[in-house]
């Protein structure tokens, strides 16, 4: 075999030196760019939907504990834990008396630790309603808590108001 035969079949020179050529071709390299920016097109909305699913997730969950709070003060008070107004029908008459808490028997006793975020308008302010006003009423009549809800417009994944929950 010559020595240029050589070359041709193993892609090295008689003397060993490899002159494989490396890298990638310009057509290899754009067709990977468009694969990985289809891919990262594809994976926004879904990043979107997961954050959005994580603040439903956390809504409810401060629904949840706000209306756990107002149940365990309303049993408390139905026991005669405390002394309460007498139109108040036993429910706390703001969200701040669930953290700042009543007096049992010379201890302080607190339901809630803070009143959270509402994770659908990042504020701290939730709508109210007491025993005297309608269930879907977006006002509050002030006389006691009884229910909370978002104050949030928007509407969830499964295409409910979030001021429904």
């Amino acid at each position: 075999m010559t020595n240029s035969r050589l070359e041709r079949d193993s892609g090295r020179r008689a003397d060993g030196v490899c002159r494989c050529e490396r890298g990638l071709t310009l057509v290899e390299l754009i067709v990977t760019v468009a694969i990985l920016g289809i891919l990262a097109s594809a994976a926004i909305p879904v990043a979107r939907f997961e954050i959005q699913r994580q603040n439903e997730r956390q809504l409810r969950y401060d629904l949840w504990m706000m209306r756990d709070a107002i149940d365990h003060y309303k049993d408390a008070a139905d026991k005669g834990a405390f002394q309460t107004k007498v139109d108040s029908q036993g429910y706390p008459p703001d969200l701040d008396e669930l953290v700042k808490g009543v007096e049992v028997q010379g201890k302080k006793v607190r339901f809630l630790r803070k009143i959270p975020v509402d994770p659908m308008t990042g504020k701290a302010e939730w709508g109210m309603r007491s025993m005297q006003d309608d269930p879907d009423s977006d006002s509050y009549g002030g006389q006691s808590v009884f229910d909370v809800y978002s104050k949030s417009t928007g509407t969830a994944l499964d295409g409910t108001k979030y001021s429904d929950w």
